[in-house]
């Protein structure tokens, strides 16, 4: 049986507690986490794709046994699909329930139709009520590409954790959600949010700490390949591609790797499984000319002088 999950009470204990779900995190990052569950505020990190942002609170809520809810922002994403909407059909049914019945008196029909059996929760609400008793980790996902109006709705949400509905009142989290916020500097986010917020710019691993994340995630994978691979990409990182490849890249083009049987990178097979890297043609036509036959050749030679 599991046994029940408790806070860390040190920010060695979150780096601990992040490493149970196979999740490295540095001295700084660990620090803001560990700041934000203590003081419990939101965290708000900030970086490019695919640098583990959101695995952070996918790793917290398992680590924590807490359910997670997350809110995937997009352009257009309004209160009904975020927050709540009514069960019109349902309500409809009421009224005629209740005209079919001779019922006359509007405040005790609109009192039945606004309640609570009426009212669809969204993840914002469904964050702020504890589901199974379980205070979640609420995630908003790439929040740079939701509309200004929709951020300007979060900040009573964040302030407060609250949501005031007109027809029904104001619901109030009894414990705050644990919430982590994610964007990818497609555009900036206001101040007046960024203030209710911990706020942390999550950058690619080092060489080190990228090859430990491989070995964890694709363990099956050569340990001399492994090596090549991270060499191979964090060089990538350097050439000012259209779009770097991120951790999540990196974890994928090992296991595809090793599906291959591969335990060396060769010209040939990194030509042919670029589309697990990079996801620009532009960057995978570069990459599959000299340069790329250039760094598979400069990685070897590398490998086998520290052998």
């Amino acid at each position: 049986m599991r046994e029940p999950a408790v806070m860390p009470t040190s920010i060695d204990e979150t780096i601990a507690l992040l490493a149970t779900q196979n999740y490295l995190a540095g001295k700084t990052l660990a620090t803001v986490v560990f700041l934000s569950l203590k003081m419990r505020r939101p965290l708000f990190l900030e970086g490019d794709a695919g640098v583990g942002k959101t695995e952070i609170a996918k790793a917290l809520a398992s680590a924590l046994d807490r359910p997670l809810i997350r809110l995937q922002c997009y352009e257009g994403l309004d209160i009904a699909s975020a927050v709540y909407e009514w069960n019109y059909p349902a309500q409809m049914l009421d009224i005629r329930l209740a005209e079919a019945s001779g019922v006359s008196d509007r405040a005790h029909v609109e009192a039945g139709i606004f309640s609570e059996k009426h009212l669809i929760r969204r993840p914002v609400l469904q964050a702020l009520s504890s589901p199974g008793g379980k205070t979640p980790v609420f995630l908003i996902d790439e929040l740079d590409r939701a509309d200004e109006a929709f951020e300007a709705f979060l900040l009573e949400v964040l302030s407060d954790f609250q949501v005031t509905i007109p027809e029904f009142g104001t619901i109030r989290a009894e414990d705050p959600p644990i919430v982590v916020i994610t964007t990818n500097r497609t555009r900036e986010i206001h101040d007046a949010l960024k203030r209710r917020c911990l706020y942390h710019w999550v950058d690619y691993p080092d060489a080190a700490q990228e090859l430990e994340i491989v070995r964890r995630k694709a363990p099956s994978c050569h340990a001399a390949l492994s090596a090549q691979i991270v060499a191979f990409v964090q060089t990538l990182r350097t050439m000012e591609l259209f779009k770097n490849p991120g951790v999540a890249e990196t974890i994928d083009w090992a296991n595809a790797l090793v599906e291959l049987d591969q335990i060396a990178l060769d010209p040939q097979t990194v030509s042919a499984t670029l589309g697990a890297l990079l996801k620009y043609q532009e960057d995978i036509a570069r990459i599959q000319g000299p340069e790329g036959k250039d760094l598979v050749a400069s990685i070897a030679t590398m490998q086998a002088d520290a052998g």
